[in-house]
This record gives structure tokens, sequence and C-alpha cells, in this order.
């Protein structure tokens, strides 16, 4: 039987046609290794296509490429090498190479008074590029905490302290009595709001990092806003959440300006994007701030 070669029909060229800046695939099940774990990972893999002539890319051959990562740590040199990679194999093609990787980073937080520790999942995303020789890595983290409103707690304050003077105005005032009030839903009368929120972060990486700073990277801004939100608590957790609420009131712009400071002290970095939202309870819309250093 005669052999018969198979037709590739992205090698064709064709006349006048008109170059792309990117072509490949999304959403490509990778699993990569994070700290030592593996993390089942969605990779989106691409190449610019310069060359006006050609047809298509090759993307079997940055499908195959993907499987580096299986077989080693996830960083920043190891992105360069695979992007690299992809170039190699679309020489002549392709002037610039792509990569994404989405993946849920988990982390064990112990409570905050207790015993008790639990899992939280943070959304993770890191970018890359290759392009003209210069490379460029940047991570990505979705960190979830609690805001109370401070406009709401004075407005509270005021509440309490109306409803003490027509509950004390003609008593004098006892110790005692004061501390029962305290405790009452009677002289308790308002509480502040709050909220959950969400800080995204996204910082670019020097491109010799060992390793992938995500753990760093969430924990400075957790540190930054004090009210990570929590996972296993009992009363005393919730007491103590209330109380690092109480003592970290915020409104958007505050949260955004701590993130930010916060993230000009890391040694890592040479720029960031910010970008905090407050689910209000009070309102149907949320509030915003963002911020950025040398983007």
């Amino acid at each position: 039987m005669t052999s018969l070669t198979l037709p590739d029909i992205a090698a064709q060229t064709r006349r006048h046609a008109t170059p792309l800046d990117w072509v490949g695939m999304c959403g490509i099940a990778l699993p990569v290794h994070i700290d030592g774990r593996q993390v089942a990972a969605k990779a989106d893999a691409g190449v610019s296509l310069v060359d006006g002539s050609a047809r298509g890319i090759h993307m079997s051959r940055l499908y195959l490429a993907l499987e580096s990562l299986e077989i080693q740590q996830l960083t920043p040199v190891a992105v360069h090498c695979l992007l690299a990679e992809f170039l190699a194999s679309h020489e002549g093609l392709s002037s610039a190479a792509y990569l994404r990787l989405t993946f849920d980073h988990l982390l064990k937080r112990p409570a905050l008074v207790s015993p008790l520790a639990g899992w939280k999942s943070y959304p993770v995303e890191v970018d890359a590029r290759l392009e003209n020789g210069m490379f460029h890595v940047e991570l990505s983290v979705h960190v979830a905490y609690s805001s109370t409103c401070p406009c709401s707690a004075a407005l509270a304050r005021q509440m309490i302290q109306q409803q003490f003077q027509a509950d004390f105005a003609e008593q004098t005032v006892d110790r005692e009595k004061v501390l029962a009030w305290l405790g009452s839903s009677e002289g308790i009368v308002a509480t502040p709001h709050s909220q959950r929120s969400q800080a995204v972060i996204k910082v670019r990486l020097g491109p010799s990092l060992e390793a992938l700073p995500i753990t760093e990277l969430i924990d400075t801004i957790e540190t930054s806003l004090g009210t990570a939100v929590q996972t296993a608590v009992k009363r005393a957790d919730e007491q103590a959440f209330a109380l690092a609420n109480g003592q970290n009131l915020m409104f958007c712009e505050d949260a955004a300006r701590r993130v930010h400071q916060a993230l000009r002290q890391l040694q890592w970095t040479s720029a960031f994007r910010l970008r905090v939202e407050h689910a209000e309870s009070l309102h149907a819309h949320d509030a915003v701030a963002s911020s950025q250093w040398q983007w």
C-alpha cells in the first residue's frame, strides 16, 4: 500500500493574509506545581502571527510544549523557557509568545484565638509574554476581607449616646447599671454595617525569581487590611473578628491606600495595580477604589 502524506492545511500560504496579534488556545487543563503541591490549572497559550503569507500557526506545538510545566516547579524562569520554546517552534512565523495560567491557591489558615484552622481558596492568575527579547511576568491574586464603614460606625455611636442620655437622664449613673445597659439591646440600639470586600492585586515580578511569591503576596495584603475573612471559628474567634473590624474601620479609599503602601515595601516587584471593591450592605451598588505604581 502506498503511504500517503497527510495534508497540512495550516502550512499553506495565502496571498494578502493579514498578520494577527494573538493566535492560540484557551482553557487548556494543565497540572502545575506550586510550593511542592500539584494544582489543577487552566492555560491560555498563544503566539503572534506576523508572517502575512501564513494561514495559521502550529497549535499542537504549543500544546505539547506545555508538558514541561508538569514536571517542575512553576517559576518565572520556567515560564520564560516555555515561551522561548513557543517562539523557537514558530521561527519565522511569530515574534511574540504569551501564556496565562489560572488556578486556586489553597492555604490553611488558623483561627484568630481558638486552635481551629481551615482552608481558604485564593484565585490566582499568572500572565507572561515574551516579545522582541523582552520578558514580562505578572502575578494576580484575589483576597477577600471584611470592611466596616467608618461613617456608619460614627452614626451608630451617636445613637447609642443619645439612648444613654434618654435612659439615664433622671438617674444617678451607677457602674453596674451602665454595664448592664451596655450589654443589652435596649442600650446598643444601633450597629455599624460591614460588607464582604475584595482586593484584586496584580504585581510585576522579576524574571529571575526562583519561586512565585503567592503566599507572601497574600500575607502582605491580609496583614495590611487586618480583617481577612475567616474559616473555622468558635465564639471567641467571632468576638476577636468583631474587635478587628472595630479597630480597622475603613472606606474603600482607606483600604486601597493601606494595600498600596504595603506593596511598596516588597522588594521583588517592579510595578503593581490594585483594585478594592466593597460590596455595600447599605446600597445596591458597590464602592470601588484603585491605584497603581510604575505600571
